[in-house]
């Protein structure tokens, strides 16, 4: 399986794919995260001007009482995704740099910032991962068991060593159901 891991990330990354080969530094939450993600918000807005759909702040850092990687998930919705001559040129003008394209994951493409530790999500318009992002941040937010049961999971995660950051968030995958479960049961 490992293998498997390891030819999906190769593939989907752009340029040299570099291990990790450590734990996970996580943080407890800033308050300050809410702000970045304003003024990088603001940033892509005046890059991409009325190509931005839509521009939400997700992930861990967005959920008060989180800790997180601090690094601010970022989510890009756009027209198609997949069409990176309409946008990928004018953010990297910009200095961001396109580090992952996933055409089988939703057309899901992934920048990093010029100067800022951010993660940037672009995906098309419609894509039903947009959703699922959105209540999961909105669950999180809202269901303070439930954030408390997804901390406790990360930070015993975060202990162990990693090849890559990518099998962090995959080790993840099966608390990240169960809480998806019960959102979808209420929405």
């Amino acid at each position: 399986m490992a293998s498997t891991s390891e030819e999906r990330l190769q593939k989907a990354t752009i340029g040299e794919l570099k291990p990790h080969n450590t734990s996970i530094i996580l943080q407890d939450y800033d308050p300050h995260w809410p702000k970045i993600f304003e003024q990088e918000a603001e940033r892509i807005r005046s890059i991409l001007g009325n190509k931005v759909l839509q521009l939400e702040h997700v992930g861990s850092t967005s959920v008060p009482g989180l800790c997180a990687k601090p690094i601010i998930d970022m989510l890009l919705v756009v027209e198609n995704s997949a069409d990176e001559t309409a946008y990928v040129p004018d953010l990297e003008e910009e200095g961001y740099t396109l580090h992952i394209r996933e055409p089988d994951w939703f057309e899901h493409r992934l920048f990093q910032g010029p100067d800022t530790a951010i993660n940037l999500h672009v995906f098309s318009q419609g894509a039903s991962e947009i959703e699922r992002m959105l209540l999961f941040r909105n669950w999180l937010k809202a269901n303070d068991s439930d954030r408390d049961v997804y901390a406790q999971v990360k930070r015993s995660l975060a202990r162990h060593q990693w090849r890559h950051v990518q099998d962090y968030a995959d080790a993840k995958d099966s608390i990240v159901k169960e809480i998806m479960e019960r959102a979808n049961a209420v929405k």
